[in-house]
């Protein structure tokens, strides 16, 4: 007997932490999100109609680039990888290419939760991990297959990961996930004593 796997979901994953300066970057990405959490009325409007746990400038603030150096500067590294997956997904990009469309900032604080959502009209989605505390959230990724099962029986607990209905993957500052946009997922609740700070992102094909 052979298996031969097919339609394979693939997950992109790096790091920004083994680059030169990078604790001081962190530390200024840090910073920048923490000002905007102060300082955006609109965003924080958003977030208590939306009974969001904490902050995020998704619905507020679509420059974020142009609005600070150190955003600019995650802008042209995460293009780099962007790059990357779609060449390791053999994505077929034509005379257009794939170009960042949005970028926000969470910060998510003990307790909260994001439930589970794709991000539409995009190609690519991810986020880099700017803090993660002790108790942090992972970030959790569905089968996409899961509404189509049915009366399938579920997997048994100790299966290999590429077999299960949910994966957990736990960040560390620095490191970046990417996956297909159409990709169900979601942050379950944030078990840490501080806030959860992340980057989130769309690339679109432009």
């Amino acid at each position: 007997m052979s298996l031969r796997p097919l339609f394979v979901t693939q997950i992109y994953e790096s790091s920004l932490a083994d680059a030169a300066g990078f604790a001081d970057f962190n530390a200024e990405l840090e910073e920048a999100v923490e000002m905007l959490a102060a300082e955006d009325r609109a965003g924080q409007a958003w977030c208590k109609a939306n009974a969001y746990g904490g902050y995020t400038s998704y619905a507020s603030l679509d420059d974020l680039p142009q609005r600070a150096t150190v955003f600019s500067m995650l802008k042209t590294r995460l293009d780099r990888h962007a790059k990357a997956y779609a060449e390791a997904l053999h994505l077929d990009l034509g005379a257009r290419r794939l170009r960042l469309d949005s970028l926000w900032v969470n910060l998510l604080k003990p307790g909260a939760s994001h439930s589970g959502h794709i991000h539409p009209h995009s190609v690519l989605s991810g986020t880099v991990y700017v803090r993660t505390p002790p108790g942090a959230s992972a970030l959790k990724l569905e089968d996409p297959r899961l509404p189509l099962m049915m009366a399938a029986p579920p997997r048994l607990a100790d299966a290999p990961e590429a077999d299960r209905s949910f994966v957990y993957l736990q960040p560390q500052p620095g490191t970046i996930l990417m996956w297909e946009s159409w990709l169900r997922h979601e942050v379950p609740a944030n078990a840490a004593k501080t806030p959860r700070i992340s980057i989130s992102f769309n690339y679109g094909w432009r």
